[in-house]
């Protein structure tokens, strides 16, 4: 199993990276002729967390290389022991692939609307339908779950680290992000706010 993970978790991550960011990014810009990615480089509140953002994303990177290179060392080091099963590394591994399939619908499922921070140049739609019709955030969503099904992968208390820190920094971008829907589309937002819970309705 260790081996399987060694090589399956950067190769996830990879593969996340340039169909999810990468990939889906280039489809837009080539619609909409600019880049999507909108997010601030200046030392504003709102810079400060697209900041830390990409920082986790390298420091997790640099872990699964690591955990590729050295696995021995790096399962070992910082392990939280109860979590270490099989049957918890299987869920985990599964949570990651539904993650990763999620995402990749909700930005289908977006088109030109996709964006990487608040694009305060250009309206974009609001997205009600497919999985926004049970969660306002189904990115953020799947993102949330691949780095639990991380952690449960490689249980470690790192592991914990970027799913607590990714989680509060996402947190943080979705209120943002809301405040922005408020303002550009008013009452039709605030019906489907009403309506559709931030992160997973039940119906």
């Amino acid at each position: 199993m260790t081996d399987f993970i060694r090589f399956f978790v950067p190769l996830y991550f990879i593969l996340f990276f340039l169909i999810s960011f990468v990939g889906i990014s280039y489809k837009v810009a080539k619609q909409i002729g600019k880049n999507p990615n909108v997010l601030p480089k200046d030392d504003s509140a709102y810079g400060l967390v697209g900041f830390y953002f990409k920082l986790m994303l390298f420091a997790l990177f640099i872990y699964t290389i690591l955990i590729l290179i050295f696995p021995k060392d790096i399962f070992s080091a910082f392990k939280i022991i109860f979590l270490e099963h099989d049957l918890f590394q299987y869920i985990g591994l599964g949570l990651m692939i539904i993650a990763l399939i999620w995402v990749i619908i909700a930005q289908f499922q977006m088109k030109n609307s996709w964006r990487i921070g608040i694009d305060n140049t250009m309206k974009t739609d609001l997205i009600t339908h497919g999985l926004f019709r049970f969660s306002r955030n189904p990115i953020f969503l799947g993102m949330t779950v691949s780095l639990v099904g991380f952690f449960l992968v490689v249980p470690t208390v790192i592991a914990l680290t970027f799913l607590l820190i990714g989680s509060i920094l996402m947190q943080i971008q979705i209120r943002l992000e809301e405040e922005y829907l408020i303002k550009e589309h008013g009452q039709i937002y605030l019906a489907y706010k009403n309506r559709v819970k931030r992160m997973l309705s039940r119906y």
